[in-house]
């Protein structure tokens, strides 16, 4: 989009547009840094953080889906390149076999808790560099806002 039709549009729409490019280029920023030292996406670290803080270390696929915004087919890609590696398990559900679970491994554990050490002060230190505290809270109270819409926009009948 040129600047010039960017600067016709409103102040909602340059702001959303803002937050697009700052969103594509900080994960771009720290996904390659990820991959670097730790030879996971960042798609692949966040899947492997919610299975650490899930109840005995496993989702069913299609929660673990729902938690990280990926389609059905999108999650099994991602997971069946974490199960090559040994980070992640499959396991069916005894009582419904329709249900497929992800299990982290002890593998997997372990890998997360090390790319999480470098990973969070690489968070830190990026925003550290753009923001002082008091600009970090007010970008942080303003994002929460956004992140409490529904998931699913009320569509207004056509007059």
């Amino acid at each position: 989009m040129s600047s010039q039709v960017l600067s016709e549009q409103s102040l909602a729409v340059q702001g959303f547009a803002a937050l697009l490019r700052a969103h594509a280029r900080t994960t771009r920023n720290l996904n390659v840094r990820l991959v670097a030292e730790h030879n996971l996406t960042i798609s692949d670290y966040e899947v492997l953080l919610r299975l650490s803080w899930a109840p005995d270390r496993q989702l069913r696929r299609v929660d673990l889906a729902e938690q990280v915004l990926l389609t059905a087919s999108g999650i099994t890609r991602l997971l069946d390149g974490l199960e090559r590696t040994g980070l992640v398990a499959r396991e069916s559900c005894a009582s419904d076999r329709r249900v497929v679970y992800a299990v982290l491994t002890d593998a997997g554990l372990a890998k997360v808790e090390e790319a999480t050490a470098t990973h969070f002060a690489q968070i830190d230190e990026l925003f550290a560099e753009r923001f002082d505290r008091d600009e970090l809270a007010a970008v942080t109270g303003l994002l929460a806002r956004l992140g409490e819409l529904p998931a699913d926009p009320v569509r207004v009948p056509a007059a």
